[in-house]
């Protein structure tokens, strides 16, 4: 290795050690979260791996726990890519070309249209005073993660789970019904 050229640090190979183990994982959970956005999206699973990568490994102080931390992060990033993606078309502002999702695992309730960046700004304010309702919500609508792995990485039972999934998703139905 020639001198002028820096060695990654440790923190750098971990992440592209992590992504190319879960690479798979990444890619269906872009490929999930791009499911609620409108028909002929310009961003495509790949690219939106690629890029939560590139945030990803930008971050120095970021740590990870496991498998599901990490998983729980990347997916995080990738919703707020989307999110800003949105933001950035102008969308929020113009009105009009809003694009509405579906949330099929009934998210408010009945399967209705949401627009994300409703959804993104409902979700901020769930975090105000609910902070695992929103997590929970991330891992199971946009993460695709099972109940059970919910469960583990929040440290709470499968039980006390679901009552706060209910809480969240039935407060989420009613911010988004406004």
């Amino acid at each position: 290795m020639a001198r002028n050229q820096e060695r990654p640090s440790s923190e750098d190979e971990n992440v592209e050690r992590l992504t190319e183990e879960l690479y798979r994982e990444l890619r269906a959970i872009a490929a999930q979260q791009l499911r609620f956005e409108r028909a002929g999206h310009t961003l495509q699973p790949t690219a939106l791996v690629h890029e939560a990568y590139v945030r990803l490994s930008q971050q120095s102080s970021l740590r990870w726990n496991d498998r599901t931390h990490f998983l729980r992060i990347a997916s995080r990033q990738i919703r707020k890519i989307l999110v800003n993606h949105a933001r950035d078309r102008g969308r929020y502002k113009r009105g009009g070309g809003l694009q509405h999702v579906t949330l099929v695992t009934n998210l408010a309730g009945v399967e209705e249209p949401v627009d994300l960046l409703e959804l993104d700004d409902a979700l901020d304010r769930l975090d105000g005073f609910a902070s695992e309702g929103r997590q929970i919500v991330e891992m199971k609508v946009f993460g695709g993660f099972t109940e059970p792995e919910i469960a583990a990485a929040l440290g709470i039972s499968e039980r006390t789970l679901r009552r706060r999934w209910l809480f969240a998703r039935s407060w989420l139905h009613r911010e988004l019904a406004k």
